[in-house]
């Protein structure tokens, strides 16, 4: 274990430590954001470990009330859902896991970081938080195992807001051609991953992730681009797994999806970045008319694919409407983040 593993371990774990049941508890340091925003910082002190089936599963418990269901993208972690938990943890408990492969999940050995087994993940970790259903809000390949769970187990989800993502019709999307077939020869941490980390300036740049998949030339910020990139960067095992998830992606998990999605009954609004190069507006069409409660399509032009780490605000605004939040200073969330929250402590 190299230096950057150890310190995300120890800042996971530390905390948790003298908790004997599955969900490990943070300490009092842990117990609230003392800023209007997460930071770095904040996040780590919110994180621990959930031990699984599937292996130890990193994820951020914040917030009160019924339960959340954060779902990032690639090669992102839970980090990306910063700016829209503070806004929404006063009306939900908020879960975000980062997936198995990526963030600081640990997976057990020989684990399949396949979709299925990612939405098998989910479900124990649920399972092992004592949580029944959940809201879901997803992006990119976290709203591809958000259809999985969907389909597979509808009466653990309350309701479904997905942003650019994965379809019956486009997975993988053609972009991810180039970095499968390099995960495949265990090459694609090392030859993308590797220089955007070492350089921010270049990682935001036209030949970075920043242009790909960011509207905003600032995205990611320098502290992102760290919390996204040193977990997979931490070993040589880190990095195995990391190219394994992309490989693992190469199969289209989604086909014969349709029927499913048709008969769940999951009230589903869809908010698409017009701008989406890896993901076409068709796409949203395409889901809009898969899920039998369909709420509509909000479009957002002139963004992509990561819109939801650049517009939490968004996030907020169509999560709220969607739970049907009628709280007084609810309208509040849609512009700032919130203060400071208690983590529930059971």
């Amino acid at each position: 274990m190299q230096r950057r593993e150890f310190i995300a371990l120890t800042l996971c774990t530390l905390a948790s430590a003298a908790s004997a049941g599955p969900r490990l508890l943070p300490g009092p340091a842990a117990a609230t954001v003392a800023k209007d925003a997460i930071d770095a910082a904040d996040w780590h002190r919110l994180c621990r470990f959930v031990r699984t089936d599937f292996g130890n599963v990193a994820c951020i418990d914040h917030g009160e009330g019924e339960a959340a269901l954060f779902l990032h993208g690639f090669p992102l972690n839970s980090f990306q859902w910063r700016g829209a938990i503070a806004r929404l943890a006063p009306y939900r408990r908020c879960i975000a896991p980062d997936f198995l492969g990526l963030g600081h999940s640990e997976a057990g050995d020989g684990q399949s970081l396949a979709p299925d087994a990612q939405v098998g993940m989910l479900l124990a970790l649920l399972d092992a938080l004592g949580i029944d259903s959940v809201d879901v809000v997803a992006n990119d390949s976290g709203g591809q195992a958000a259809q999985l769970l969907v389909a597979s187990h509808p009466q653990r989800v309350r309701s479904l807001l997905l942003s650019n993502c994965d379809t019956e019709i486009n997975s993988p999307p053609a972009a991810m051609a180039p970095v499968i077939a390099l995960a495949r020869e265990n090459r694609w941490v090392d030859e993308w991953i590797a220089p955007w980390h070492a350089d921010p300036v270049l990682a935001r740049s036209a030949e970075g992730i920043g242009a790909m998949c960011y509207a905003d030339p600032g995205h990611p910020t320098d502290e992102a681009i760290d919390a996204y990139f040193s977990p997979l960067l931490a070993s040589p095992r880190r990095r195995r797994l990391a190219n394994a998830y992309a490989v693992a992606l190469a199969r289209n998990p989604l086909t014969g999806i349709g029927p499913r999605l048709a008969r769940c009954g999951v009230p589903t609004r869809i908010v698409w970045g017009m701008a989406d190069t890896i993901f076409a507006p068709d796409d949203a069409d395409h889901l809009d008319r898969a899920f039998d409660r369909s709420r509509g399509i909000r479009r957002l032009p002139g963004y992509k694919l990561f819109w939801p780490e650049e517009r939490p605000d968004v996030i907020a605004e169509e999560a709220l409407r969607l739970w049907d939040v009628r709280l007084q200073g609810a309208a509040d969330a849609l512009s700032r983040p919130a203060t400071a929250t208690r983590t529930p402590v059971r």
